[in-house]
């Protein structure tokens, strides 16, 4: 079991920054993918990007190149460190853990970023 606890969301203007982290109960340096989705009401959850434990890194079209996601193994902890915020990337962010070595995967309790324009 992995619990994740989400932090860093907020109110904040249209061209701001904000950095979200993800902090994992356990040791996250083997064999996973962390990653960062996020979802607005009647819409699916739908992938921002994700970071394996090599530190390859995957992002959706629509934030590359504003957003960065990073880990920090010693702390057990994902970042994603979110730059030139639009109003459409108004939602709630989750993070989620996947192992590569069981079928179990996990999430957090979401956090809710708003851009205001």
């Amino acid at each position: 079991q992995v619990q994740l606890v989400e932090s860093g969301g907020g109110l904040v203007q249209a061209g701001g920054s904000l950095r979200l982290s993800c902090a994992a109960s356990r040791s996250t340096n083997n064999m996973n993918v962390i990653g960062w989705y996020r979802q607005t009401p009647g819409k699916q959850r739908e992938l921002v990007a994700t970071i394996d434990s090599t530190g390859t890194t995957n992002y959706a079209s629509s934030v590359k190149g504003r957003f960065t996601i990073s880990r920090d193994n010693a702390k057990n902890t994902v970042y994603l460190q979110m730059n030139s915020l639009k109003p459409k990337d108004t939602a709630v962010y989750y993070c989620n853990y996947k192992s590569l070595l069981t079928p179990a995967q996990y999430w957090g309790q979401g956090t809710q970023v708003t851009v205001s324009s």
